[in-house]
């Protein structure tokens, strides 16, 4: 067995996780890939990845040795679709059985090698945690996450009052976004506190 060859790195400050190595794919040492997102542009753009060890509670098969601890780096060769879903494979040449070694690692990449984005579409991960205000000035919260309902994607904006959390639902849509600020930490809606 080819051992996957990888260097001990510094994960960057501005990693995001992306996705995680399901299983070897054929026998030149590619493995299949499941991304966070279903558009996997930073898979596909960044040709540093950095890998981790799958949390105890998630490594498929149950527990077993890693072939690494900590951070690494893995340098990407190529990183493409295929069927439906990615497949990539390192720079190094490397055989089936070391692919299939890292079955379970987290893959994050670098916030700065995504690609970037027209002026009116954003990554989720740039809006977890702005402020949401609406016209009328009121505080509507933050953004805790997104979820993809089909036809939309909703913001789900989380805010104290009186003791208690408050959950909203804001399409993210034209009709109810005025402005999405991301360096100035805002998102102006037409939305009503009573909503």
């Amino acid at each position: 067995m080819m051992s996957p060859t990888l260097e001990s790195a510094e994960l960057p400050a501005d990693a995001i996780e992306v996705g995680r190595i399901s299983e070897a794919w054929g026998i030149k040492g590619w493995f299949k890939v499941l991304p966070h997102s279903a558009s996997p542009e930073a898979l596909f753009s960044s040709k540093r990845w950095f890998l981790q060890p799958p949390e105890k509670s998630r490594t498929p098969g149950g527990a077993r040795d890693f072939p690494f601890t900590g951070t690494v780096l893995l340098k990407v060769r190529e990183a493409k679709e295929h069927s439906g879903g990615v497949v990539a494979c390192a720079q190094d040449d490397w055989d089936r059985n070391a692919a299939e070694s890292l079955r379970g690692a987290r893959i994050f990449v670098s916030r700065a090698s995504f690609p970037s984005t027209a002026d009116d579409e954003y990554y989720w991960v740039d809006l977890i945690g702005l402020s949401v205000t609406n016209r009328e000035g009121v505080n509507l919260g933050q953004v805790k996450d997104l979820m993809s309902t089909g036809p939309q994607t909703v913001l789900v904006v989380v805010s104290e009052a009186d003791g208690q959390t408050v959950e909203r639902m804001i399409p993210f849509v034209a009709a109810f976004i005025d402005q999405v600020d991301v360096p100035g930490g805002r998102i102006t809606v037409d939305w009503q506190p009573d909503y």
